[in-house]
C-alpha cells in the first residue's frame, strides 16, 4: 500500500466547486477548518452540501465562507440552522494576513474549491483566484476537447 492510497482512504470528498476551476485561475491552495453547528456534520456525511456561488470574505481579522449551502438534517430536532448562513473558517493569523494582503492586489479573490472529511474533521480547501476572461475559458475548453480526442485515438489504436 502506497502513501497516496493511505491519504486517499483518510479523505472523503463532500462537495467540489467545479465552476471555480472553469471561471478562475487558481493558486495558493490552503486547507481550512470550518465552524459548524449541531446536525450540520451529519448532513455533510450524507453529502448535503453545495459550494456553487460561494466565496470567502474578510470581517476584521477573521475569514468567513458565504453562500455555501448545507442541507438541513431531516432527523434533527426543532433547532435547524440557516442553510446559507455565513460560516467561520479556521486559519492561523499569519495565513489570514497573507491572504488579506494578496486579495488587496488587483483582481484577486478567494474561492472554496472543495469540502471533505480529513481524519474525521470537516475541511474546506480554499484557493487564491484570479478571474478568467472569455477567451481564456474558450482556450481551456479547446485544450480539453483535444486531449479527449487524443485519449480516444490512443485507446482505439490499442485494440
Amino acid at each position: 500500500m502506497t502513501k497516496s492510497d493511505i491519504i486517499n482512504k483518510e479523505i472523503k470528498l463532500i462537495a467540489s466547486n467545479k465552476k471555480a476551476y472553469h471561471d478562475y485561475f487558481l493558486s495558493d491552495l490552503l486547507e481550512a477548518g470550518i465552524v459548524l453547528e449541531g446536525s450540520e456534520v451529519k448532513s455533510l456525511r450524507q453529502n448535503g452540501m453545495s459550494l456553487n456561488e460561494s466565496f470567502v470574505y474578510f470581517k476584521g481579522n477573521e475569514i468567513f465562507l458565504k453562500n455555501a449551502y448545507i442541507k438541513s438534517y431531516e432527523k434533527s430536532s426543532s433547532f435547524k440552522p440557516d442553510e446559507r448562513k455565513d460560516r467561520k473558517l479556521l486559519l492561523h493569523k499569519v495565513e489570514i494576513g497573507k491572504l488579506k494582503k494578496k486579495t488587496q492586489e488587483k483582481g484577486f479573490s478567494i474561492v472554496p474549491t472543495k469540502t471533505y472529511f480529513s481524519k474525521g474533521k470537516v475541511k474546506v480547501e480554499i484557493a487564491l483566484a484570479k478571474g478568467k476572461h472569455l477567451f481564456d475559458k474558450r482556450e481551456a475548453l479547446k485544450e480539453k476537447v483535444v486531449k479527449r480526442e487524443i485519449d480516444r485515438a490512443v485507446k482505439f489504436r490499442g485494440r
